[in-house]
């Protein structure tokens, strides 16, 4: 049996981290403080360091201008999910090794923190799915970070939104802190409706790693 590789990524040793995770392979990071750097600091420097690259190859000034606005549409949606508690953001690519299909999946990871009354953890685990509508599959587990549930919400667009009316598979773990007063949201999200139970899977593995102690300081 051949085993997986794990890569500890540098934030590990971060001094303010909170939380502690593994993400599968497939999950592409996106760096939301260098994206959503302010002017004139040293973050938006190295922002505009690497598209510079990009910039240059456009064929024209029309592929230029829209690779910028590509890029400033991703700066706002980011900023909007920061402004609602989101400290981590990736993109995930997969291989559609259950349906065969031509086209890979895409997805969405984020993790959110959310401020909650003060109660007994399984309580508030429970009271995230059941305060909310939509929420269906609805699923408790005891594990080593403790109480948690796993859920999911089927949304779509609003008919005034511009957007195609796909309906978007969103997948929750509720988890809440040791402190009792805040929980910490896992979600994936996709228009892969059908791989609904492979997402499900998906994120249950990265909810079995979640510690809120750090890892490497508990090991040694």
């Amino acid at each position: 049996m051949r085993s997986a590789a794990v890569t500890v990524h540098e934030s590990v040793h971060d001094p303010y981290a909170e939380l502690w995770f593994a993400e599968p392979a497939g999950f592409m990071d996106l760096p939301m403080n260098a994206l959503l750097a302010e002017w004139d600091t040293p973050e938006a420097e190295v922002l505009h360091a690497a598209a510079a690259p990009l910039l240059a190859s456009a064929p024209d000034e029309m592929a230029r201008q829209q690779f910028i606005a590509l890029l400033a549409s991703g700066q706002r949606m980011l900023g909007a999910l920061r402004e609602f508690g989101t400290v981590h953001c990736s993109v995930g690519l997969h291989r559609d090794d259950v349906g065969g299909g031509a086209q890979p999946l895409l997805s969405l990871f984020t993790i959110t923190w959310r401020d909650t009354a003060t109660a007994p953890r399984a309580a508030t685990a429970a009271r995230a799915v059941t305060e909310s509508a939509g929420h269906r599959h609805i699923e408790y587990l005891e594990l080593s970070c403790g109480p948690l549930t796993i859920s999911e919400v089927l949304r779509r667009p609003a008919a005034d939104s511009g957007l195609p009316r796909f309906p978007l598979l969103q997948v929750h773990a509720h988890l809440p802190h040791p402190d009792c007063k805040r929980l910490v949201v896992l979600t994936i999200s996709s228009t892969g409706v059908a791989r609904r139970e492979e997402y499900r899977a998906l994120l249950r593995g990265i909810v079995e790693t979640v510690r809120f102690e750090d890892p490497m300081r508990v090991a040694s």
